[in-house]
């Protein structure tokens, strides 16, 4: 797995700086003002810094923006971050500040001299998660990222952040390595593998094979994998932390490891993209790990569903009529509509196994969500607004785009079947409106739940705030942060 560079806080020492290697980041308010460890610089620079900061070029920097500076003068870092920024910045402001420094680091060294600039720890969140690259498959970049080192005026005020830090970031990189792995490493198999592995953090970890999946009934999960030589899995991943006997928080993954469409088969151009049709599944996995190295006081038990959808000889077709471990039987119109037979399955064991608090279930669903929110937010559905409300809330404290769609009845009767209890796709017209309608169908009336169509957000063309183009690990700081304003307290 992809590790976040080591990050450590630590007392400032004027008389390091000069002798700092790799790259070094620098502060400056936005009306040019230095502080302690920026006069500093600016002496060893020769005024440089204070040149730079009285320029055009920095008066037309945002604030949160960093000017590269290549072999600064007077000092043996290669390079120099400056980075415009008040001492009291808002989150907002830190966070992207960090990211622009993570997006420079590379495998350097990086060197922040922070002082006494508040709101550290968001700019040591956002450097960490910008700083990721998936380089697993590259055999000529595989060169370890060095630390981070925050040089602060009170450096014992922020023990434990580092690790709480950490935690989040390792649960976003677990989520964007998944979610990046081709499909012909990441089978349902090394998934589940890879899920077991977190058993060495205190997570209870089981896996339901094919043979258990029968006896439970999940037939229309099994119903998508049947045309795969990859065996279907249900993989439950529990965390105890909270008071023994308090029902859990659960969390649903879609975990299609690769989707060729089935019998009704995709159009070969972008397909290659669909490595990324277990990225509910991974986000799952991410949030699961941040509570375990965190120690978070909650209980949480996170499902997902792993198959692959594959055209073969047994594979099922359109027309075919399936039972759900809940006994509703469903028309398969479409094998392309998949993930909503393998979360209808997963959701139903939940609630039985369980008896959650609520539960949240996330699938890279439905193209439809794109054509209504881009790739700027993921789609939410929900039938409990309290539940809602407070997850809106953790999503815009993160910068995690996410937006209410409705769910409503009147959607029901594109879904009706002549032949059996409903259909599995509802044509063109409110497509993710109507995915969620289905899912609906599999939760328990008096049931809190959130369903979370990704397809937009998971995974982009391009970089986003914290992230290179690619797997993005949206998810994992929201549900993370759910759980601690809305369980932890």
């Amino acid at each position: 797995m992809t590790s976040p560079a080591a990050l450590h806080f630590t007392d400032v020492d004027l008389d390091e700086i000069g002798a700092m290697t790799g790259r070094v980041a620098v502060f400056v308010s936005e009306s040019g003002k230095l502080d302690q460890t920026a006069r500093r610089v600016n002496r060893l620079t020769k005024g440089a810094l204070e040149r730079f900061a009285e320029s055009a070029a920095f008066n037309d920097m945002a604030p949160g923006d960093t000017k590269e500076l290549a072999y600064p003068t007077g000092m043996v870092a290669e390079w120099l971050n400056v980075v415009k920024l008040d001492r009291k910045p808002t989150i907002e402001a830190a966070r992207k500040a960090g990211a622009g420094l993570g997006k420079a680091k590379g495998a350097d060294a990086l060197h922040v001299l922070a002082g006494n600039l508040k709101q550290v720890t968001h700019v040591a969140l956002g450097a960490t998660l910008r700083a990721y690259a998936f380089t697993d498959h590259k055999t000529a970049d595989q060169t370890a990222m060095k630390d981070t080192v925050f040089y602060v005026s009170d450096a014992k005020a922020l023990e434990g952040e580092a690790a709480a830090i950490t935690a989040v970031a390792e649960g976003v990189f677990m989520t964007r390595d998944l979610t990046s792995e081709p499909a012909n490493v990441l089978t349902t198999t090394e998934f589940a593998n890879r899920l077991e592995a977190m058993s060495d953090l205190g997570l209870k970890v089981t896996v339901l094979d094919e043979p258990e999946l029968e006896t439970l009934g999940m037939r229309t999960l099994l119903s998508v994998g049947q045309g795969s030589e990859s065996p279907s899995k249900v993989v439950v991943m529990e965390w105890q932390g909270g008071t023994v006997g308090d029902a859990p928080l659960a969390l649903v993954g879609k975990g299609v490891v690769f989707d060729t469409g089935g019998i009704s088969l995709k159009p070969a151009a972008g397909m290659e993209d669909m490595t990324m049709d277990m990225g509910g599944a991974g986000v799952v996995a991410g949030v699961m790990r941040t509570l375990a190295l965190r120690k978070a006081k909650a209980n949480v038990v996170g499902l997902v569903g792993l198959v692959e959808n594959m055209p073969d000889g047994r594979a099922t077709r359109p027309g075919d009529v399936v039972t759900s471990m809940k006994g509703d039987t469903v028309e398969i119109i479409n094998t392309d509509a998949e993930g909503r037979l393998v979360l209808a399955d997963v959701l139903w064991y939940a609630q039985e196994k369980f008896e959650p608090r609520g539960v949240i279930d996330l699938a890279t669903l439905t193209g439809a969500v794109i054509i209504g929110l881009g790739h700027e937010m993921a789609g939410v559905f929900s039938n409990n607004d309290d539940l809602a409300g407070q997850f809106l809330n953790a999503a815009k404290a993160e910068g995690e785009g996410a937006w209410r769609l409705p769910l409503d009845p009147a959607y029901d009767k594109q879904l009706k079947s002549q032949i059996a209890d409903m259909k599995n796709v509802g044509g063109r017209p409110a497509g993710s409106i109507t995915a969620a309608q289905f899912l609906q169908r599999f939760v328990l009336d008096d049931m809190p739940w959130i369903h979370l169509d990704i397809a937009g957000v998971a995974s982009v063309k391009s970089d986003t705030a914290f992230a290179p183009k690619g797997c993005t690990g949206w998810g994992v700081r929201a549900l993370d942060r759910l759980v601690r304003d809305t369980i932890e307290g």
